[in-house]
């Protein structure tokens, strides 16, 4: 379980740990970081990325803003 009462600013996650946190598959955060979305902040442990939690966390809140899009229906 990823504790959330810690400093977000400067709590680094691994894929596993960010991918818990936002409730996602941690291909989902490799997709976010493919797209530009979410930004490794160290290489990590043999290469592997970790990210802010801050980071992490205003990913998920811009993906989650971003499916709630309405579409209105034009009169035929």
């Amino acid at each position: 379980m990823v504790d959330l009462d810690v400093d977000l600013h400067t709590t680094l996650w691994t894929v596993a740990q960010a991918a818990e946190a936002a409730r996602v598959s941690p291909n989902v955060v490799r997709n976010w970081c493919y797209r530009g979305k979410l930004k490794a902040a160290d290489p990590g442990h043999r290469g592997r990325p970790r990210f802010r939690a801050i980071d992490v966390i205003r990913a998920e809140k811009d993906t989650r803003e971003r499916a709630r899009r309405t579409y209105s229906l034009q009169a035929a």
